[in-house]
């Protein structure tokens, strides 16, 4: 099993787009069995996809390819044995007041981050359920 992080900037971004989002994430990754969580606000999308690792890298292709995603980049890709968030096909969250500002992601800070800071981020959210 793997997981990995990405992040990209929407395209157009509102609630209507974001529905269409969750709802092929949800049907793909239960059809899949991925599961995860997409952090979402109208600068960013902050995602972590767990499962198979030919199902994960596939969902991978298929968001890349994707014209709602732009400035699509791989924050990290590693071997996992258990899963963050088990129970969800595809999660949904705001962007919390603790994550980088708006100011910060135009600065760089994701490119910046480690992967244990973009880890963190999710762990997170994670030790909240």
């Amino acid at each position: 099993m793997i997981q990995l992080t990405y992040a990209s900037r929407p395209f157009g971004f509102d609630t209507a787009m974001l529905a269409g989002i969750l709802l092929d994430a949800r049907r793909c990754n239960t059809r899949d069995g991925i599961t995860g969580l997409l952090i979402c606000r109208a600068d960013l999308y902050l995602q972590l996809l767990e499962g198979p690792e030919a199902a994960v890298d596939a969902a991978y292709r298929r968001i890349a390819a994707d014209d709602r995603h732009m400035d699509l980049s791989l924050l990290t890709r590693r071997s996992v044995t258990h899963r963050l968030f088990p129970r969800w096909a595809m999660r949904d969250d705001p962007a919390r007041s603790w994550l980088w500002t708006k100011a910060e992601v135009d600065d760089g800070a994701l490119t910046r981050a480690s992967e244990d800071d973009v880890l963190a981020v999710f762990e997170r959210i994670a030790g909240e359920e």
